[in-house]
Parts: structure tokens; sequence; C-alpha cells
């Protein structure tokens, strides 16, 4: 429960608004620190994926750690962190927008429609989910297009000449909303089965071993929290799972992203079109789930790093 709960005085109309505006800002700031501090963890994981799962012709021929390694020599180490600088002013209102809408959807599925247990948990991620993907998909796009640049190869100069290419060549704002919809598709079950996975852990953890896996949360001893190292594996878990049941339509975006700088473009003009070019080109492995390995390494850290994060801020800004 909150501090601004417990205050027995009743509310002014002057000091509410302040006092939930002071309470919205914080799990803002809980929730886009929680995903910066995620992405900034596995930002070369996520240049190499995108290299590979859209088949850049200076690494296709090479596999996950061969590009890794190649990516340095061809364009420095820096070249890993390319794309980073959008990704960073992309992913912390998607992570503020995603935490925090996770929250309210999840109060408003046990109160307004009596849906409790862990299926609210299920549901309430994978709306949290989707809103937060609405809301960032342009700067995705954006970041994507710069991430599959190679140095001497280069259509964009930077965030600004991107948007601005894309704005006026390829149809206006729609333009910025190419593979939006498998994106929704794959976001639905990959938000969903994350926040499900680690909230159901989480709750067996604490009810099954509190002493073992739990300690008092920091602003609030009454509430029981998991040890960071719990939380860390929790979330690895959950990202790992998710991760493995949506990755095809994470590769269909992807090419329906960067399909005006594909050579096969014109093959993937809508998401169910490009699901059957990428299998019948390059099969099951070394099409729908290419660079698969790559997203467990990067995965797990990831989604690990994020609850973990989002968790101790839940408890240095008094959320709990």
């Amino acid at each position: 429960m909150t501090s601004e709960a417990s205050v027995s005085s009743p509310p002014t109309m002057s000091s509410t608004p302040a006092k939930r505006d002071y309470y919205w800002v914080r799990s803002f700031v809980a929730g886009g620190v929680a995903g910066c501090c995620a992405k900034t963890t596995i930002a070369p994981l996520d240049r190499v994926k995108i290299l590979l799962q859209a088949q850049n012709p200076h690494y296709k021929h090479l596999g996950v750690f061969s590009t890794l390694t190649a990516v340095p020599k061809k364009e420095g180490f820096l070249g890993l962190y390319k794309g980073n600088g959008a990704m960073m002013i992309r992913i912390f209102p998607y992570g503020a927008i995603q935490f925090m809408a996770f929250d309210k959807y999840k109060k408003l599925l046990r109160t307004k429609f009596g849906i409790a247990g862990h299926i609210h948990r299920l549901v309430a991620g994978s709306m949290a989910g989707m809103t937060a993907v609405i809301c960032t998909y342009p700067l995705d796009m954006i970041r994507a297009r710069l991430a599959f640049q190679v140095k001497g190869d280069q259509r964009y100069t930077g965030i600004v000449h991107a948007f601005q290419t894309i704005y006026l060549k390829e149809g206006g704002v729609l333009g910025f909303y190419r593979g939006l919809t498998p994106t929704l598709i794959g976001m639905a079950p990959y938000a969903g089965l994350s926040f499900f996975t680690f909230g159901t852990l989480r709750s067996l953890g604490l009810s099954r071993f509190p002493e073992l896996l739990g300690q008092p949360c920091l602003d609030n001893p009454d509430v029981l929290v998991l040890k960071t190292h719990v939380n860390l594996l929790c979330g690895g878990i959950a990202g790992a799972i998710a991760q493995t049941i949506s990755y095809p339509l994470d590769v269909i975006r992807r090419r329906m992203q960067l399909s005006t700088v594909l050579p096969d473009s014109e093959k993937c003009g809508s998401p169910i079109k490009t699901l059957k070019y990428v299998y019948k080109e390059y099969g099951i492995r070394r099409g729908l789930y290419r660079g698969l390995s790559l997203n467990y390494i990067r995965c797990v850290p990831s989604q690990a790093v994020a609850f973990t994060t989002y968790e101790f801020m839940k408890q240095m800004l008094h959320l709990n």
C-alpha cells in the first residue's frame, strides 16, 4: 500500500491531483529505467540479431558469434551499438508504458471484470505489451533501420534524417507503422507470457519458500519481495519461454520493417506473404528461427534485468 493511501485525513481538492501525478511520474520513471537498463545490457546482441534476422548481405554467411567478432572488425567497437541511441529514446517510454500499463490493467481486470488469479497476469501483460508497442512503434522502426546499416553502405545519416526520409518517401505517418500487425500479434503472447511466468514464479516462490527466497521490501517491511538473484532467475526464465513461442513473428516484423532496404522487398508486403516467403526460401531453422540462439542469450539477461530493476525501482520510489 502506498504512503498516499495511508494518509488518515481526507484529501483536499488541491492535494489529490498533485499526489496522483507524483505517483504516476514515479511509476513511469521506474518502468523507463528498467527498460533502459535491460536494453543497454544486451545492445550488441540486439544489433547482431537484426543483421541476422533480415539476412544482411555483409553478414548473412556468418553465425551469431562470428558476426559478433566481424562487426567490430568492419565497423569498429561502436558498430555493436549502432542504432542504440534510437533504442534508448524508444525504450524509456516503452518500458515505462508497459510496466505502468500492466499494473493498471491488472487492477482494472480484477475490479471491473472480476478476472483474478494467474489469468489476469496473462491478459494484463498482453494488453500492456500491445499498448507500449503502439505508442512507441515509429521509434522501433527507426532503430531497426539504423541498426541494419553497415559502414560504407548507409542510407540514413542519423535519427532525424531517417524520420524525414521515411515520412517523405514511404507514405507519411503510415510508413512508420510498417510491420505493426505481426508485431502486435507477436507481442500479445510474448508480453503476456513474460508477465504471467514471472508473476507466477514470484507468487509460488514467496508462498512456498518465503524464508529461502524472500526478503522484506525496502520501503515497506510488511511486504515480502524476492531476493535479487531469485528475481534475476525468474525474469530470465520468463523471457526464454516467451521468446521461444513468439520468435517467428519477430522475424516477420523485422523483415517488414526493413522491406524497402532489402533486395527481396516485393516479397514482404504483408505478414502472411512474408511468412510464406521466409519459410519457403530459408525454412524453419535458417529462416523463421534464424538468430534464436542469440535471442536466448540476449532475452534471458534482458528480461532478468528488466524485472529485477523494476522491482528495485518500485522500492526506491516507494511504490509498494
